[in-house]
Parts: structure tokens; C-alpha cells; sequence
């Protein structure tokens, strides 16, 4: 944030403030549209949702939508209702070792390293392995993450090594009737080269499944 600065408050023979002042301001600007790319590059929008939608998520159903995201990737959006606060979603899924329990594709979580844990954001670095198979082969992949954490509100997960050409998922919470809705986006294209249209298929097959079980655990 910057201060509202008013004609009176500079005056015209301090030449020196008045080049500082300039630079600060171009400097502030630069900053600003920076974090604006960064914005837009890696925070995708949650969209409201249609009432119809809603009670679908009410009843328990998964929303998935799935596109394609490069010749060899995917990307993904998928919304589920927990009937649980937001808070206690927020202890259990920043549990990452437990996500084992979550994706049975998912063999191996571990956090290498954690941040200062009284902040409101927290950075960690996140070590997973997962094992796929598709229709005549099994894909066995690794990952680093770069993990962000807005507390209690959203996690963000940046890739930093691994089997991927490219990788960045989104999980974001928000009270909703009582619970929580829990929104998660994922766009990835592995080195592996499967076709996008096999990642896809798997994605709809499995994702919706997984994210029951992960609510079934999450609730108890």
C-alpha cells in the first residue's frame, strides 16, 4: 500500500526528494505488475456456483471438469461439500503425510522441510511418489514441490524436480451452508509421453473416487 501523497506535501525546489520520490513510485509500479503476472500465471479463478450446482455438491456429488492442457498433459477442477468446518479440514489436508490414504496412486508424502509455522503463510518442500497404471503399461512417477500455505484458505503446490515437464495444483477452501468447500485444480504434463486423452480418462475414472474416500477419512 502506498500513501496518498498531495501537492502540498512536496515541495518544488527539493529536486532530490522529488527524484527519489519518482523512482519509489516506479519501483512501487514495477512491483505491482510483477505481482500482478504472478497472479495471473499461477491463481486460477473459483467461480460462483449455480444453485443447481450447490445442491449437487449438497448431496454429495463430485464436480469435475477436465480439458486438455498441452499434447501430453492435462488439467483438471474438482469441488466437493465437506460437511465438516473449515478449520478441521485445514488440520487433516496440510497433514501430507496422510495423503497416501487419500490417492492409493499416491505410495510416497513427505514434507523435507517446513517454514516458520506461526506465519500466516508457510512454505514447505514436499517429496511424493505415485505409481499409474494405464491400459498396457504402469507409469511411476516422482515429485519436489514447492508448497505455499494461506492459512486455513488455500494451498498451493509449484514444481520443483521430478517426472513432470510441468506441474502446479491449487487447493482452496471456503465455508459453505455449514461446511466447507473444498475446490482443487491441477494442470501437469509428465515426461512420460501418454496421450492426453489416456491422463484424462484416468482423471475422470479415478479422481472422483478418490476424493469420496478423502471425505470419508477427512469426516471421521
Amino acid at each position: 500500500m502506498y500513501s496518498r501523497v498531495t501537492c502540498n506535501e512536496v515541495a518544488p525546489v527539493q529536486k532530490p526528494n522529488l527524484i527519489r520520490f519518482s523512482l519509489t513510485l516506479q519501483l512501487g509500479v514495477l512491483h505491482l505488475m510483477t505481482v500482478s503476472l504472478q497472479t495471473f500465471a499461477y491463481a486460477p479463478s473459483f467461480p460462483s456456483l449455480q444453485e443447481d450446482r450447490l445442491s449437487a455438491l449438497l448431496n454429495g456429488e463430485i464436480l469435475l471438469t477436465t480439458r486438455s492442457h498441452t499434447d501430453w498433459g492435462a488439467a483438471v477442477t474438482a469441488r466437493m461439500h465437506l460437511p465438516i468446518q473449515q478449520e478441521n479440514v485445514w488440520q487433516k489436508i496440510t497433514d501430507y503425510s496422510q495423503w497416501v490414504r487419500y490417492f492409493p496412486a499416491l505410495t510416497h508424502s513427505q514434507v523435507l522441510h517446513q517454514g516458520d509455522s506461526k506465519a500466516r503463510r508457510i512454505t514447505k518442500r514436499l517429496y511424493q511418489i505415485a505409481s499409474k497404471s494405464f491400459f498396457l503399461f504402469t507409469a511411476q512417477v516422482e515429485i519436489r514441490l514447492k508448497v505455499v500455505e494461506t492459512l486455513q484458505q488455500r494451498i498451493q503446490f509449484y514444481l520443483e524436480s521430478g517426472s513432470f515437464n510441468d506441474f502446479y495444483a491449487d487447493l482452496h477452501l471456503q465455508e459453505c451452508r455449514e461446511g466447507t468447500l473444498l475446490t482443487y485444480s491441477v494442470q501437469a504434463t509428465p515426461t512420460i509421453p501418454v496421450p492426453s486423452l489416456f491422463i484424462q480418462q484416468a482423471i475422470q475414472l479415478d479422481l472422483p473416487s478418490n476424493l469420496r474416500n478423502m471425505r470419508q477419512l477427512l469426516c471421521q
